[in-house]
């Protein structure tokens, strides 16, 4: 008996969705709250998981078609349904060739003997060996089941094989799969087979031989501008997949650093082609050209010296780490000095509706982040009533699912200004664009030392200081530059006072 899974709501405003990519195939076997196929909103971009057990019979939506929420997905049974005539032709094309490769590694003699002496059996038998040969392969699908996404293999080394040996009783091959050939196959095919399931998730895969599995552009560009070889890392995500966090960790600890060397830029496998806007892609499109249509949009800059929050930072981190289980960055001590300022001048943190200014009560910091589908915003709540390290705990946690695809709807609405953090990428500065309904966005630089004259009891000095820019952009049709200046100014002087041993929270 079958079952229909059903396009979730996925948010209060979200009435239809778009199914990007299928995760599982017909005649794929699918576990409760395992990942059945990833779906794109206005909003977010999500998995799908299982409600239910069981094999995949039917696909009734194909990748890229738009459907209402609540319409039918695809249809999920025991196995006996629609699965096995859904989908063998594909599984029997790829079994025939690899039959006649390996005719001599068959059954048993007295098998073929058997199958030679009743060929008007062989369909019988067939089915009957199909149950028994089930079994054989499953010394593989261990790793398929912690890889998910490769789930065309699966298809080769389940029921279509003995369906074409069915249809050649007198040939020697016998309808049963022999167990011996199977783990040669997998081994050959499986270093290509999440990349072509991957496609839309732009993962590549790493050398051969190497340790570093299956290794996304975000984390092979980290790795060559820190000098660190992917082939001396292995990962903690799943699979054996290289994260961030690994790459940063090697190259913290002087693991995996490569010889001296000129940096060489990968050619990307792009150029020359073309490929559709995802719908992500189109929404950020939309909603930009439609704020910069819409607001009157200029930035403001200021450069502070964050000396002492570096001092701090430097001085806290390993005990911060320990106690909270978090890196401490720079991002949450600017995250605490934007969300103060916006208490004290709350035009900057307000909203245009119509003709009417709205304060919101809240200060709600949306957190730009960057991922391999495009730029998404998860929204930090109260931002303003949270020390450091809840700070760093809430960004840490938002952005690690925002770049794993687990984010809920609900927690990129509701943002009342914005931080975006181009200084990871190395930047000065830069001048960000200010979504609505939003009127403003605040962009951090790169921290670095530089000379800077000082003042000292004996004069002016040159000293090295550690320097931030920071460029705030807003919308000039309630924010004028005044407000601007001032509310960068309060920021400044809350950073370079240094003064945040007491909002730690540790």
């Amino acid at each position: 008996m079958s079952q229909s899974v059903n396009l979730p709501a996925l948010g209060e405003s979200v009435t239809e969705g778009t199914v990007t990519r299928w995760l599982k195939n017909v005649g794929d076997r699918v576990e409760v709250d395992e990942p059945l196929l990833e779906v794109s909103t206005d909003k977010v971009d999500t998995e799908i998981p299982s409600p239910v057990a069981g094999v995949i019979e039917e696909i009734l939506v194909p990748e890229d078609e738009t459907v209402e929420v609540g319409a039918p997905l695809v249809r999920i049974g025991d196995g006996s349904g629609g699965g096995e005539n859904a989908a063998p032709s594909a599984g029997e094309e790829a079994a025939e060739p690899q039959q006649a490769e390996q005719p001599e590694q068959s059954a048993p003699v007295e098998d073929q003997q058997q199958t030679q002496e009743q060929p008007a059996q062989a369909e019988t038998q067939a089915e009957e060996e199909q149950a028994q040969a089930a079994p054989a392969p499953t010394a593989e699908p261990s790793t398929e089941r912690e890889e998910p996404l490769a789930a065309p293999q699966a298809e080769q080394r389940s029921e279509p094989q003995p369906a074409v040996q069915a249809e050649q009783p007198a040939a020697p091959a016998p309808p049963a799969p022999p167990a011996p050939p199977a783990p040669p196959a997998p081994s050959a095919a499986a270093p290509e087979a999440p990349s072509a399931d991957e496609g839309q998730a732009e993962e590549v895969v790493a050398p051969s031989g190497s340790n570093a599995g299956y290794v996304t552009p975000i984390v092979r560009k980290l790795a060559n501008e820190r000098g660190v070889d992917l082939n001396s890392i292995t990962g903690t995500g799943v699979g054996g997949r290289i994260r961030k966090q690994d790459v940063l960790d090697a190259a913290e600890s002087g693991k995996g650093a490569k010889a001296a060397a000129p940096t060489k830029l990968e050619v990307s496998p792009l150029r020359g082609t073309s490929a559709p806007m995802s719908r992500l892609r189109k929404v950020v499109a939309e909603r930009a050209v439609q704020s910069m249509q819409s607001t009157a949009q200029l930035t403001t800059v200021v450069e502070v010296d964050v000396t002492k929050v570096a001092a701090l930072r430097d001085r806290v981190k390993g005990e911060f780490q320990q106690k909270t289980g978090n890196k401490l960055s720079f991002m949450p001590f600017f995250a605490k000095a934007a969300s103060e300022a916006l208490q004290a001048y709350p035009i900057i943190n307000a909203t245009v509706d119509g003709d009417n200014i709205v304060y919101p009560e809240t200060e709600n910091l949306s957190i730009a982040v960057d991922t391999e589908r495009g730029l998404l915003t998860p929204v930090v709540r109260d931002a303003a009533t949270l020390n450091i390290a809840e700070l760093a705990d809430q960004i840490a946690d938002l952005a690690d699912r925002t770049r794993s695809n687990k984010l809920r709807p609900d927690e990129l609405a509701g943002g009342t200004f914005t931080l975006t953090n181009t200084g990871s990428r190395g930047a000065l500065f830069d001048t960000p664009v200010v979504f609505l309904p939003q009127s403003a966005i605040l962009g951090t630089g790169i921290v670095t030392k530089r000379p800077v004259v000082v003042g000292t009891d004996s004069g002016d000095a040159i000293a090295v200081r550690s320097t931030v820019y920071l460029a705030l952009s807003y919308d000039h049709r309630i924010i004028d530059g005044a407000d601007a200046a001032r509310f960068l100014v309060a920021v400044k002087n809350r950073l370079e006072e240094g003064a945040f041993e007491g909002d730690l929270g540790i």
